[in-house]
């Protein structure tokens, strides 16, 4: 489901930025349930070490989740609900990959800025 996969990366997010909001984390820790304790993609992204890795696999739990989609079958009562969740999934994706693209403008301007206040007050 793709609620697994926005709680995993709620999760991912909390330990790369440090959140401390534990009502937050037990919410998602029980919308995970098993799926947490299961080495995968799931797990990967709670415990991700750095942006990029986070957002790799968030793209690999997305790219899953398209294929669990493709193999429904057109009966599938759940069909609708899942094309749904792949369009929210798609969203945060763009979302995510925008606030990384900002992050590493933002870490590329702050070196310009840095440059230009020596051009203004060399160092001696």
């Amino acid at each position: 489901m793709a609620c697994h996969e926005i709680a995993a990366l709620r999760l991912g997010l909390m330990r790369l930025l440090g959140v401390k909001d534990e009502a937050a984390r037990q919410h998602e820790l029980a919308e995970l349930g098993e799926a947490r304790a299961r080495s995968g993609v799931l797990h990967s992204m709670c415990e991700a070490s750095d942006l990029n890795s986070l957002c790799r696999f968030y793209e690999a739990a997305v790219t899953s989740l398209e294929e669990r989609v493709a193999a429904a079958s057109p009966e599938d009562p759940q069909l609708a609900y899942l094309r749904s969740l792949i369009i929210l999934a798609k969203k945060v994706e763009l979302d995510l990959s925008n606030q990384l693209e900002a992050l590493t403008r933002l870490f590329h301007d702050l070196e310009q800025m840095h440059d230009f206040v020596h051009e203004i007050y060399p160092v001696d």
